[in-house]
């Protein structure tokens, strides 16, 4: 913003640095021993390039940066639109009076930012209005706009690559979040920056999310560690030796849905972590959590409780698209500051991008008129 020896320990897609949606990992130098190649079946289907629109025919030419960037944007800013129009409209021809901050604060508030994050904005606003002399609703808007980057950037963080040999992930998440769809889609994009993939079915309870993540191993040409039953700490030890024997640059390992209510499957979840911690010692290195972007302040209970219980690394929202809730983001940054990793906007695979707070601010209040 380590894999084989064709693999350089530098920034994902150099030459498109200049633009987010391709920085989304960063790379640290390599300190592990030289690996054995990547097999050509896990990298041949996906170029560099490729990686927004891996799903394209090989045959086909992938679409300029430019054109990728714009489609990203725009599915956006769609996305959000509920929350952007209960916010934007509130500027056209207003006053700046103590009724527009009364309706912001409303507003912030049905988009779930949260009372700590809303009085917070609020009181910056208007002072930021005292301090500049501002008279225009436009220039408050573009005030809010800053207030609002600011809020969100310490958020915005590369996931990191080459650290570890293997990198082991744990996936966690309510039920419905979206966690194994989101293990594939990650899986597609790991294989894009030419990093060998295994993933482990740790959801031993549900048939169909085995073979949901089965599917998702088959059409990546990724291997998957399943069991029909039995301990799902004992198959995220077998997918970190496997990974380990074969020396794979990431583990991925999905876990059963559950509520922070659920003591006992939380607890369920802490073993799990202790026992890839005997498997490999640094391991887990990212614990990431799955959360619903339409769930509002339940997503963050959802982070404290699993922060608290695991000490989360990473987060992951998924379906943003069609929510009138995007506000809860702010209310995350507020309270807790876990590192977005990614923002879902759809089912496509082009849909899961890296979050930007520049990026993601636009898509509510417009470009920048300053």
């Amino acid at each position: 913003m380590l894999a084989a020896p064709a693999f350089r320990a530098q920034p994902f897609c150099e030459a498109f640095n200049h633009i987010p949606m391709f920085s989304f990992f960063k790379k640290k130098p390599k300190t592990e021993p030289e690996l054995a190649p990547v097999p050509p079946a896990l990298t041949d289907s996906v170029s560099l390039n490729d990686s927004v629109a891996p799903y394209a025919p090989a045959e086909s030419p992938a679409p300029p940066p430019a054109e990728l960037k714009r489609s990203w944007l725009a599915r956006l800013k769609s996305g959000l639109s509920k929350t952007s129009a209960n916010l934007t409209t509130l500027f056209v021809g207003a006053r700046i009076d103590e009724d527009l901050y009364e309706e912001l604060e409303a507003a912030l508030l049905m988009a779930d930012a949260g009372v700590d994050a809303t009085h917070f904005l609020l009181s910056e606003l208007k002072r930021r209005v005292k301090d500049e002399k501002l008279t225009e609703a436009t220039q408050v808007k573009s005030a809010l706009r800053k207030l609002l980057i600011g809020l969100l950037t310490p958020l915005q963080k590369p996931l990191e690559l080459g650290q570890h040999q293997p990198m082991v992930m744990m996936i966690t998440g309510v039920n419905g979040a979206g966690k194994t769809t989101t293990i594939g889609k990650l899986a597609k994009h790991l294989q894009a920056n030419n990093q060998s993939v295994l993933l482990a079915a740790g959801d031993t309870f549900r048939a169909a999310a085995r073979e949901q993540l089965t599917i998702w191993g088959e059409r990546n040409n990724v291997a998957v560690i399943a069991q029909e039953s039995g301990d799902p700490a004992a198959v995220a030890f077998d997918a970190v030796h496997s990974a380990l024997a074969k020396k794979t640059n990431v583990v991925m390992i999905d876990t059963a849905g559950r509520l922070p209510t659920q003591l006992h499957l939380m607890e369920e979840l802490k073993k799990i972590k202790r026992v890839i911690t005997k498997a490999m010692p640094s391991a887990p290195h990212e614990i990431l959590l799955v959360i619903d972007g339409n769930t509002g302040q339940n997503a963050l209970m959802q982070v404290k409780a699993f922060d608290d219980a695991l000490g989360l690394t990473g987060l992951v929202v998924t379906k943003l698209d069609g929510t009138a809730k995007g506000g809860v983001l702010a209310a995350i940054a507020r309270t807790r500051p876990i590192p977005v990793y990614f923002i879902g906007v759809g089912e496509q695979i082009e849909d899961l991008q890296p979050f930007n707070a520049d990026e993601f601010v636009t898509a509510l209040l417009g470009e920048a008129t300053d």
